[in-house]
């Protein structure tokens, strides 16, 4: 931006200065300078100025559309660091979901063989209902079976 400035200076100031050599050399070469050269020097001055309004409005323009490119430049790094930041959030819950979902797992795999455990137990229990049913029956059987023999 500042270089930018300095050069489109420079250059109109040698421009410019161009210009008043030229004219310094005409004088110089034609002492009496003709009506006709007076009038197209001032309108090349006048021609000269709305250049150099026309340049000033376009490097204003240039600067404005600089600031604002810096503005956007600014809001577009804040959003990427925002991102980012999501990111890396989004990333450290994914690992805390998957080490959660392991543990699940190594749970269910524990649970499951506890199951497996607790069927064989069950089963075993059950056996022995059915065996002391068996006993009691035949007891209740042996207590009848006494019961008459001693009357």
């Amino acid at each position: 931006m500042n270089a930018e400035h300095v050069v489109r200076r420079g250059v109109l100031a040698i421009a410019f200065a161009g210009l008043l050599a030229g004219g310094a050399y005409a004088k110089s070469q034609d002492p009496a300078p003709q009506p006709q050269d007076i009038q197209s020097d001032k309108k090349d001055i006048r021609s000269d100025r709305k250049d150099l309004a026309k340049d000033r409005a376009d490097r204003n323009g240039d600067q404005r559309d600089i600031n604002h490119d810096k503005r956007d430049l600014a809001k577009d790094r804040a959003d990427r660091n925002a991102d980012q930041r999501d990111i890396n959030h989004d990333r450290r819950d994914l690992n805390k979901d998957r080490a959660d979902r392991n543990a699940d797992q190594r749970d269910i795999n524990h649970d499951k063989k506890d199951l497996a455990k607790d069927r064989k137990d069950r089963n075993k229990d059950q056996k022995d209902i059915n065996k002391d049913k068996k006993d009691l029956h035949k007891d209740r059987k042996d207590l009848r079976q006494d019961r008459k023999g001693h009357k």
